[in-house]
């Protein structure tokens, strides 16, 4: 990026910033457009979806799931990755088949996402890529008129995570952090109750991401495989030769690919289940729309040439009302520790297992929430999504939620960088009142040319 770009870039990010925080105090309430607009028979009725990434996580959850939400039509899907972008067009054509759907007319297949983004005929996208390429794509999409359901962690530094949120605000967009935290009953279910008093005013919440694993594999620099778009896959990302350790098994949409083990495409397990537990932590607690104002961790960095996030971390947060926050890894849970007791939500796979939803006396479980007390709608986030698109409303884990989150994460991976320092965190400005050096690890690193965000 040219000092030119760079400086309006900086400009336009804090005009935003002003944008977003003079929109969101003009805001009432979700704009609800005619009923006739979106009548069961309407054409309007069909929200159509381009999905863009095929991997893993949109083969086997995100295409799936949203073909499947009432009103939704997949029409369109992108890749860099050839047998996966046909994978996903086949995925595709054999439910609406099997449907028999007489509107559907085929799906579009392009490699290059803002060949996607011109499609006029699609109204919402679908983010699953790795994760140093969601900013950029999620804001091509909103400038394009795009609402967006964007996979987590949705940034890497808190400042992208900043220039998003005020992008969404400024085009009318609609966003939905792709988390299903928040409809997972047991979740759901600790929110409301913490959120309406169950065990008193809250000191603590604890929570834990899963283990991270390293496999030994074989880091190699070889050619492409036939149909994958390497330097388009790569996109801002540094210039490096390609090794199937880094990026994905071929023809392969099962297993958890090699990126989200290096710190050029992710942060690792700190942000990628830290955005989810974190997430109902901050929901339960209330502070979902705010930040800490102290964070220390300490860490280890897996030492590999290849494999270099944290394979063990350790964070502790306190927020402006006293409340700490204590994340580590471990165990998947949350726990909520309050004046009359605690409650805990363990992630287990089980829907019938005893033990995901545990508290200090059993009674506080079975607690009735009054009508005239906090309610949270409880439906998948495929829904949630999809009804805020039609309502224009706000999703339930919006873009501000995200950002808030997410950065949640980015501090203690900060914190770590730094060899464990304490910081001072100003969660208004979004800025460490205490540490230059911190200051410059919330800025997104340079695009690797031409990539930019003016370009897109």
């Amino acid at each position: 990026m040219n000092t030119k770009r760079k400086n309006h870039f900086i400009s336009r990010r804090a005009f935003l910033r002003r944008v977003s925080i003079a929109a969101a105090a003009a805001t009432t309430g979700p704009l609800i457009l005619p009923r006739s607009l979106f009548g069961a028979d309407a054409p309007s009725n069909r929200v159509t979806m381009g999905f863009i990434g095929c991997g893993r996580q949109a083969h086997g959850a995100n295409i799936p799931q949203f073909m499947k939400t009432a009103g939704v039509q997949a029409v369109a899907v992108c890749d860099v990755d050839a047998w996966r972008m046909a994978e996903a067009k086949k995925q595709i054509e054999e439910f609406y088949a099997k449907k028999n759907d007489g509107s559907f007319k085929g799906c579009a297949t392009y490699k290059d996402f803002r060949e996607l983004l011109a499609d006029k005929s699609i109204d919402t996208v679908m983010i699953s890529t790795q994760d140093h390429w969601h900013v950029p794509m999620a804001v091509a999409a909103v400038r394009a008129g795009k609402d967006v359901a964007l996979e987590k962690p949705i940034t890497r530094t808190i400042d992208e995570g900043r220039l998003l949120a005020c992008e969404v605000v400024n085009h009318k967009r609609v966003f939905r952090v792709d988390s299903e935290f928040r409809s997972l009953e047991p979740m759901h279910r600790a929110a409301e109750l913490v959120r309406n008093g169950r065990i008193g005013k809250v000191h603590a919440v604890r929570t834990g991401s899963p283990k991270e694993v390293f496999p030994d594999e074989a880091a190699t620099i070889t050619e492409p495989p036939p149909g994958l778009d390497y330097d388009l896959w790569l996109g801002p990302a540094p210039k490096i030769g390609y090794m199937q350790k880094r990026v994905h098994t071929p023809n392969d949409l099962k297993s958890r690919p090699g990126w989200m083990r290096n710190l050029d495409y992710c942060d690792g397990m700190i942000a990628n289940w830290g955005t989810h537990l974190n997430d109902i932590g901050q929901w339960g607690a209330g502070t979902e729309r705010t930040g800490p104002v102290e964070i220390k961790a300490t860490g280890k960095f897996h030492d590999d040439k290849v494999w270099n996030v944290l394979e063990s971390f350790d964070a502790w947060y306190r927020f402006a009302n006293g409340l700490e926050f204590f994340y580590q890894m471990g165990t998947p849970h949350v726990r909520f520790e309050g004046e009359r007791g605690w409650i805990q939500v363990n992630y287990i796979a089980d829907k019938l297992h005893p033990d995901r939803l545990q508290a200090s006396d059993p009674a506080i479980l079975k607690e009735k929430i009054g009508p005239e007390e906090i309610h949270f709608p409880l439906k998948s986030e495929k829904q949630d999504f999809i009804d805020a698109v039609r309502s224009r409303g706000k999703t339930l884990e919006d873009e501000e939620v995200g950002q808030r989150t997410t950065s949640l994460c980015h501090l203690a991976h900060i914190s770590i960088q730094l060899g464990g320092a304490k910081l001072a965190w100003d969660p208004d400005k979004e800025v460490f009142t205490n540490n230059d050096e911190a200051n410059k690890l919330t800025k997104r690193p340079p695009m690797r040319a031409p990539w930019s965000f003016d370009m897109l």
